[in-house]
């Protein structure tokens, strides 16, 4: 397998409910309104645009597979999606985690395994709090 990497930091906010059922997102935006309920956190110091180019590319890898590691504190929870060659990861501000297979420039990964609303109601009380998100980013596909 052949892979590729990134991290980033974010933050939650008093705002965060992570209620979403079919995504979530982090953004690098700071303010987040109560209607955001798929935002787990604000502050990213990255954008989907933000990311690599040998990162996007192999997101769009045929058969690539997306693990994304989320540590809040104490707790961390792992993600598993899929690439996808439609994404165009070119959104400034957004990164977006979809259980279904739509994509669009906010997108980073599609068919993913949890979503906002499954995400450990521990993590999201930290994030609420306005604690710092890490997050992994690795990308795997056939060499």
């Amino acid at each position: 397998m052949v892979g590729e990497e990134e991290y980033l930091i974010a933050h939650g906010h008093r705002n965060v409910t992570a209620t979403h059922h079919t995504t979530f997102e982090i953004t690098k935006e700071e303010d987040l309104s109560l209607t955001g309920s798929c935002i787990i956190a604000v502050g990213s110091d990255k954008g989907a645009q933000d990311l690599s180019g040998s990162f996007r590319d192999a997101l769009q890898h045929p058969g690539c597979r997306l693990y994304t590691r989320l540590t809040c504190g104490p707790h961390e929870v792992c993600i598993t999606s899929l690439g996808d060659p439609g994404l165009s990861l070119t959104h400034p501000t957004d990164l977006v985690w979809r259980r279904s297979s739509f994509t669009c420039d906010r997108t980073i990964g599609v068919h993913a395994d949890h979503t906002a609303r499954s995400l450990p109601r521990e993590m999201i009380r930290l994030l609420a709090a306005g604690a710092e998100l890490d997050v992994h980013l690795t990308v795997e596909y056939p060499g």
